[in-house]
């Protein structure tokens, strides 16, 4: 299929070797560049400003000879190109006088639009203004062999589902740089031709204005160079590329390289679409009504990524990266958790313990507070009630993971009471949701009296995913005083479970949380034969890696069930066939329309993340909604 339906963009930037003041020789080396990104897959092909002639060419610029033969062959390459947009810088005389540093857009042999540079340094090695003109107000139509085409600041140019608009060099350097205007306008991607020199440093600088000007204004950037063959009289070209989106650096050209490779982005462009959406500034910006939409064609097909598609998209791939967010998560958590209980003014945190990750995660930060207060501020009481369905595993690693912390386990058994109460209620003893739910209620119930008893905070352990899924019981683990694992989901909370026991705990410890990370994840609601465990909540609802997924993609992304099971197939190839993946994607769907009248009502809990689903903050969504068209959708969808 092509994933350009999807929403994505592949374009690639270059830095040809230039052969100063010679268009003919240049315009073959940009073809052959050209004709090499095209079979890449490319939709538009990036070069450097004034890549025609070089932008070193300076009084060259003044002669006829020079710019009749700069336009003779551009009109020839635009001529020569496809389907595919090249966009090449070149100098441009209109009919006022006026000498203007252009980007070019051509494609399908014509030339469909001339964007002018609107910012001439004029300072230290740079004297643009000695021989081109401010674009800025320019604003006009000029002839071209295969047809007139427009020249102008406010031009976007639409190819497949990108939207791109044009910076050249110091536009992007400007206090109020054209880029700003392009996004605000509709651009999802901006383009820069620049010659920009290499002195110590400025490579991280440049870097980090493509990705700040990218995540400012909520866009795809796409930065192409001159290279070290421009004139090295005083200065030295680097031929530097590089791609963002979002504030994320995608990739970049190696710089001061003799024939630097080109550079190919892959652009998210529905997903930023989505993300302007949610921002209330962005879409509040003032706009000037000026800019005009050129349309270049679909582009080249899509059928496969280059870019990664991140299989666990919560969970950062290097150490160093999860160490660093693991570090802010449980910051978070405790000083959101220290927060409420000192308004709260009481005396202990009270939470259950389950011998899983949830609770494990919980009490972790429960003693970091702790740790923060110090032991007479503030006491941990660990509950541990085991009931019908509890296995005998799971009482040996709870009793050795609160020990391993130095703390007192308490044991409330639940299993006469839950007789009881059924027995009060007239069930009959079948093994059924009532006799389930019944058990997580009376937990609750025991975990607030007690809290109330002790002048205790009842901690809440439930993570995001199942929060996301509805996998908790309505007025039971569904509600404490502070959630405090709310806004973390299943894979985070795991990998934060085994980054403390390898980066902050002692062996003791270390040893009991890695029994955590190995058992298996179950409710344990209902009895196992000879004491084992009988559920196994992954084997119920499907891979909490996949949940995950869809979670991000859905809430992050804004994705439709189309795109959101065609990226699964690709971030979990050779693990997950498509009939499983479609099988879970409904689950999820299902569960996630069909549950959301426990997430209206959440306890208060931290966010740390982008992704939330608290309905007073990230997520309002009806009670009632209809999931089955979704689920049609999910079924009619092929490999």
């Amino acid at each position: 299929m092509d994933l350009g339906s999807l929403g994505f963009a592949r374009m690639g930037a270059c830095s040809p070797s230039v052969a100063l003041a010679n268009p003919a020789e240049n315009a073959t080396r940009i073809q052959s560049l050209y004709e090499q990104l095209s079979a890449e897959g490319c939709s538009v092909v990036l070069t450097p400003e004034l890549s025609l002639t070089g932008y070193s060419c300076e009084d060259l610029f003044y002669g006829s000879e020079l710019l009749e033969e700069s336009e003779r062959c551009l009109f020839e390459l635009a001529r020569q190109t496809k389907r595919v947009a090249l966009v090449v810088g070149a100098p441009l005389r209109i009919t006022d006088g006026r000498l203007l540093n252009c980007a070019f857009v051509c494609v399908q042999g014509n030339i469909q639009g001339a964007v002018p540079k609107s910012e001439l340094p004029n300072t230290g090695e740079f004297h643009d203004r000695r021989w081109f003109a401010p674009g800025a107000e320019v604003s006009t139509n000029l002839p071209a062999p295969q047809g007139s085409f427009p020249v102008g600041r406010n031009l976007l140019f639409e190819i497949g589902p990108a939207r791109f608009g044009i910076e050249i060099c110091e536009d992007l350097w400007a206090p109020i740089s054209p880029g700003v205007e392009h996004a605000v306008a509709g651009a999802n991607v901006l383009l820069n031709l620049s010659a920009s020199n290499e002195i110590v440093g400025k490579s991280d600088y440049r870097r980090d204005l493509v990705r700040m000007q990218s995540g400012k204004c909520i866009a795809g950037y796409l930065y192409a160079g001159a290279s070290i063959w421009e004139s090295t009289k005083d200065v030295v070209y680097g031929g530097h590329s590089i791609a963002a989106e979002n504030g994320v650096v995608l990739g970049e050209s190696a710089v001061l390289e003799r024939l630097p490779d080109p550079l190919i982005a892959e652009f998210d462009v529905a997903k930023l679409e989505h993300q302007r959406g949610l921002n209330s500034n962005f879409l509040s910006a003032p706009r000037n009504n000026k800019h005009r939409t050129v349309p270049l064609g679909t582009g080249s097909p899509l059928p496969s990524l280059r870019r990664k598609i991140h299989a666990h998209p919560f969970v950062p791939d290097s150490e160093t990266d999860l160490d660093a967010r693991a570090s802010v998560v449980l910051r978070i958590q405790t000083m959101g958790l220290l927060r409420r209980f000192c308004a709260a003014g009481c005396r202990r945190l009270v939470v259950g313990i389950s011998g899983g990750l949830d609770s494990a995660l919980a009490l972790l930060a429960c003693h970091e507070v702790m740790s923060e207060l110090g032991s007479d501020a503030v006491e941990i009481l660990p509950i541990w009630m085991p009931g019908p369905g509890t296995s005998s595993q799971t009482s040996t690693r709870v009793d050795a993971l609160v020990r391993a912390l130095g703390l007192n386990l308490r044991t409330i058994p639940i299993s006469r009471a839950v007789e009881q109460h059924l027995a009060d209620i007239g069930h009959e003893g079948a093994l059924d949701l009532t006799f389930e739910n019944a058990q997580a209620r009376e937990r609750t119930q025991v975990l607030f009296d007690v809290a109330n008893q002790e002048n205790g905070l009842v901690v809440g352990s439930s993570d995001m995913s199942e929060l996301a899924l509805g996998w908790c019981t309505y007025s039971g683990d569904h509600m404490s005083a502070y959630a405090v694992n709310a806004g973390i989901p299943k894979t985070l909370v795991a990998a934060m479970v085994r980054w403390y026991a390898y980066r902050r705990a002692d062996a003791r410890l270390q040893a009991q949380l890695e029994d955590v990370l190995k058992a298996p994840m179950s409710p344990e609601l209902l009895p196992g034969a000879d004491g084992s465990i009988s559920q196994r909540t992954e084997d119920i609802l499907g891979p909490f890696e996949l949940h995950d997924f869809f979670l991000h993609e859905l809430l992050r992304c804004g994705s439709s069930v189309r795109r959101i099971y065609h990226l699964a197939r690709q971030a979990f190839e050779n693990r997950y066939s498509g009939q499983f993946i479609r099988e879970c994607l409904k689950t999820f769907v299902f569960r996630f329309h069909s549950q959301q009248f426990k997430r209206t009502t959440l306890p208060a809990g931290p966010k740390v993340g982008t992704v939330s689903l608290s309905p007073r903050g990230d997520w309002r969504m009806p009670d009632e909604t209809d999931p089955n068209k979704l689920l049609e959708t999910i079924d009619e969808l092929d490999d």
